[in-house]
């Protein structure tokens, strides 16, 4: 399994972002999709979650500003991030589990300057 995720980058507080976790050896439309995020000095956090219903969940920070989504055709997961905040900035990561393994994406780099 191999999670790429991409999209991150430099945005001003208030604008979006959509990051994209492209998977393989796995498909999102039958596994529990999860977004995660890490700041500078913090441990990671879960941050949105999508289920093979199409059942979705957020952190309480977040919710009314990112939508987690899923493109089966694509095999892709995004996170949509509107009204970004400072306190957004983060690595952020893609994650999947397989029985007993939990499968990491590589990260990407969301920074929101005020």
């Amino acid at each position: 399994v191999q999670l790429q995720a991409s999209g991150g980058g430099l945005v001003q507080a208030g604008g979006s972002l959509r990051l994209a976790c492209a998977a393989s050896g796995t498909l999102v439309s039958t596994n529990t999709m999860r977004w995660y995020r890490q700041a500078p000095g913090k441990q990671r956090e879960f941050v949105a979650t999508i289920s093979s219903l199409g059942i979705t969940i957020y952190v309480d920070s977040v919710k009314g500003r990112f939508t987690i989504s899923r493109d089966n055709a694509k095999n892709t997961v995004y996170l949509q991030m509107n009204s970004l905040k400072p306190e957004d900035t983060a690595v952020y990561y893609c994650s999947t589990q397989n029985l007993d393994t939990i499968y990491w994406g590589q990260g990407t780099q969301v920074t929101v300057s005020s």
